[in-house]
């Protein structure tokens, strides 16, 4: 039996990591397998690649390089990753998937949309996440916590932030556009309540979408 793919989608500072891992330990307390990955990244190449994308100028590529970097990284982490824990039972819960790509780079970087499309369809070939979990949250208060969160952590992973608010209420209307163009794959969480507010919205989603 093959296992269940979920992703979660939204902006900067939805929340998304901390969300997964607490997902991951709900299923996983249901005794099922779980492998929390995200993108850009979730494999030793796509690792690489997401260096390349996350850290930097805002101009370091233009729309289409970035495109094409993004579907290097997703086809390798569905290979390598996701492909294979999917075929074994295992369920597969990913920060990001392609609705970020048409987010990011179409609305928010003007790639248009069926170029992205064709794209999308000879990398994946019509595979897509079983279900879609869109935190949607206020774009001030999701880059001051992408902010915050970055002056606690090492590294360089905020190229995005660095695009301005404008840029940011794009890709929210992005995302509410895509839950509302794929209504049966897709579900809004409001991300603007407690952690364990929306950890317990994100599971009863689950729980309805797969019968737990």
């Amino acid at each position: 039996m093959t296992g269940r793919f979920i992703t979660l989608e939204g902006g900067e500072g939805t929340g998304k990591s901390t969300q997964i891992k607490r997902l991951a330990a709900a299923l996983q307390a249901k005794g099922i397998k779980v492998l929390a990955t995200r993108e850009p990244g979730g494999s030793p190449g796509a690792e690489q690649i997401r260096k390349l994308m996350v850290e930097g100028e805002p101009g370091r590529w233009d729309a289409i390089t970035e495109t094409l970097l993004a579907y290097a990284a997703r086809a390798d982490h569905v290979a390598r990753t996701i492909g294979p824990a999917l075929m074994a039972g295992t369920w597969v819960i990913s920060d990001r998937f392609n609705d970020s790509t048409f987010a990011y780079q179409g609305v928010g970087r003007g790639v248009p949309r069926e170029t992205i499309r064709r794209i999308d369809a000879a990398v994946l070939d019509d595979f897509a996440p079983d279900l879609t979990l869109v935190l949607d949250l206020d774009v001030k208060l999701g880059l001051e916590r992408a902010m915050a969160r970055h002056k606690t952590q090492a590294g360089a992973e905020n190229r995005f932030e660095k695009f301005g608010a404008d840029f940011h209420e794009k890709l929210r209307q992005a995302f509410l556009d895509i839950a509302r163009r794929s209504p049966d794959r897709c579900r809004v969480i409001d991300a603007s309540g407690t952690e364990e507010q929306v950890a317990e919205a994100i599971l009863t989603a689950v729980g309805r979408r797969f019968d737990l």
